[in-house]
């Protein structure tokens, strides 16, 4: 994921600046989407503990990470970032970024009773430190993760604990087959499954090389459901994530995440300037179907 702000300059603004200010730039609510996608609703949370991801639990209500949701015992071992998390079966999965010179990454998995296990994959040859993700599998047998920059894959591992070829209580994981892709992607933030072929993913690539949008988010269509091996990943483009604020300067779009159950699109994004530290999250139904 990109350059992290510090928790201390966070805090620091978030005493400065108040909720008001940002819902005071709610805009109408956008266009229809090409993708199928109608927005349907704006929220906002702190950027602290909420900026870099959600997932949506099975009651309905969301499970927000952000710099400040980072536990001490694991920043003092090294993990400074988290990603946009995922939850299977009750199991949160936190995606976790060491420091530039990380030679592994590292997956978090916190049962429903509270018990965390840690998961470390050290670094592939090749393979990006970035960990910017953690999205498991309708089956909950596979974990996919993201690397930052250009890309022309998805990671796919062994979802930890849930898959019985991972350690039971935390180890090493190794990858299994990657997801392909027909086309590069760039500064992927976050990911999440709509089905067992499909999943939506935040892109904060402003540049319009890839893609018309700016900051896109983007579909990928498995030709099957992963199994662990090599799998091939059609990637279109949605719609571009709003960029609606009082305050002047770069968005930054983080976590996305699909609600199988009440059919909810959401995307984070968190927009410039001291108005960072309140992420706006953009809710989404689809249109058809």
């Amino acid at each position: 994921m990109s350059p992290k702000r510090s928790l201390k300059t966070s805090a620091a603004l978030l005493g400065a600046v108040t909720l008001a200010l940002t819902t005071a730039s709610a805009a109408s609510a956008a266009p229809r989407s090409p993708g199928g996608w109608q927005e349907s609703g704006t929220s906002y949370v702190n950027s602290l503990t909420g900026s870099q991801g959600l997932a949506s639990k099975a009651d309905g209500s969301l499970l927000y990470r952000g710099l400040g949701s980072i536990p001490l015992d694991l920043r003092i071992k090294g993990w400074g970032h988290i990603g946009d998390p995922d939850i299977a079966r009750g199991h949160t999965f936190d995606a976790y970024q060491g420091g530039d010179d990380a030679k592994s990454k590292m997956y978090a998995v916190t049962t429903p009773g509270g018990q965390r296990y840690l998961y470390e994959h050290p670094l592939d040859p090749g393979e990006k430190l970035n960990n910017s993700f953690a999205a498991v599998s309708p089956d909950a047998q596979w974990l996919v993760s993201g690397e930052w920059g250009d890309q022309n894959r998805l990671q796919v591992f062994p979802a930890p604990l849930l898959n019985s070829s991972t350690p039971p209580t935390g180890g090493t994981l190794a990858q299994a087959g990657q997801i392909s892709l027909d086309k590069p992607v760039r500064d992927i933030q976050g990911c999440d499954f709509a089905s067992d072929t499909r999943l939506v993913c935040a892109s904060n690539d402003a540049s319009k090389e890839l893609f018309p949008e700016d900051r896109p988010v983007l579909q990928v269509d498995l030709e099957r459901p992963l199994d662990g091996k090599p799998v091939t990943g059609r990637v279109s483009s949605l719609f571009a994530s709003p960029q609606r604020s009082i305050c002047s300067g770069s968005f930054e779009t983080e976590g996305v995440d699909y609600d199988s159950e009440r059919r909810t699109l959401r995307v984070e994004v968190v927009p410039p300037s001291v108005c960072l530290v309140t992420t706006a999250v953009y809710a989404y139904k689809p249109t058809t179907g």
